[in-house]
């Protein structure tokens, strides 16, 4: 009877061994599957960058010196290649709980494929008598491209960053993707003059005189006004903070497409995030809101705040500062 019970004793721990093996292998290959759909989004989005979306734009912003027609077969073997991907995209293995980052990266990808599409049908006519029309509907068919530039940085991103961090899984980037170069290309009129080739906003060497420039004024969370370094801050709020950036136009004359960037380091990642302004006006400040999604709580992190020189700004450093803080809930 003794032998025979510390068999039964010896069986049962074989069983929990067993069980305890087959389960840490089951955890080690869904975290796995988590790390490869990671890897696959983020190759996907260098490759709509690199691939699609610069080839793009460089093309209809030299448009006016071609054929239409060569401009419209480029486009569209850059749309097919943009099919391509968002075929990709559709045959990813997707873990369960990527499901919503998942729904997520094929609108993105489609709405790049459609906005692709109505460009290259309407290049000709741009390039053609009817411009202004045409350049109109490209104008608006380019919110296409912003808008899953959108669904990138507020969703697709932060969503996967989610779940890895939920599943322990630490010291993962997740690279974003940016098809619009600018939110120039949302006006008819500068869109028109950059696929003609033809108006003051027609290239980017346009010569710039006066004075020119914009000035970080303050930054805040919350109600919380962010002192410069060596203070460190405390911000409460969670691990998602919005930052209030204020931005004002030093210069003399109107700018546009402002782009502000922040950089949260901490725990040894980055968290980048960034907003474009639309338009400053000489002497006058603007607060633009920018949310950064995943900031780790409780070690020290260093903000870094920039705005991107305009044409013919020389001096940038009134442009940037440096924060210390600690996060917490």
């Amino acid at each position: 009877m003794v032998r025979r019970r510390v068999a039964a004793g010896v069986a049962v721990v074989i069983v929990i061994v067993i069980v305890l093996l087959i389960n840490g292998c089951l955890k080690s290959q869904a975290k796995q599957s988590l790390k490869d759909y990671n890897k696959n989004v983020s190759q996907l989005a260098l490759a709509s960058d690199t691939q699609v979306s610069r080839p793009l734009f460089t093309a209809l912003a030299g448009a006016g010196g071609k054929s239409a027609l060569d401009v419209e077969v480029q486009i569209d073997q850059l749309r097919i290649q943009a099919q391509n991907l968002a075929s990709r995209a559709k045959n990813l293995s997707v873990p369960g709980d990527m499901v919503a980052a998942q729904r997520n990266l094929l609108l993105a990808m489609n709405l790049r494929v459609e906005g692709m599409t109505k460009i290259a049908a309407l290049v000709p006519t741009a390039l053609g008598g009817q411009g202004t029309q045409a350049s109109t509907k490209i104008a608006g068919d380019n919110e296409m491209f912003l808008a899953s530039d959108v669904l990138f940085s507020q969703r697709i991103v932060p969503l996967i960053k989610q779940v890895l961090t939920s599943n322990g899984i630490q010291g993962l980037s997740t690279s974003s993707s940016r098809s619009l170069p600018n939110l120039g290309w949302l006006d008819p009129a500068t869109t028109l003059a950059r696929i003609t080739g033809k108006g003051a906003n027609a290239t980017q060497n346009t010569a710039v005189t006066g004075n020119h420039g914009s000035a970080l004024k303050g930054v805040s969370v919350g109600t919380n006004t962010l002192a410069p370094e060596p203070t460190l801050n405390h911000i409460t709020g969670g691990s998602s903070p919005t930052f209030t950036v204020m931005v004002e136009n030093s210069g003399e004359s109107p700018e546009t497409n402002v782009k502000v960037d922040i950089t949260v380091t901490a725990a040894g990642k980055q968290f980048n995030a960034s907003h474009v302004i639309n338009n400053t006006e000489p002497g006058k400040t603007v607060n633009v809101e920018i949310p950064v999604a995943g900031v780790p709580l409780g070690p020290a992190s260093k903000i870094q705040v920039n705005i991107e020189g305009v044409p013919g700004e020389n001096d940038l450093e009134k442009n940037k500062n440096t924060y210390l803080a600690i996060f917490s809930q």
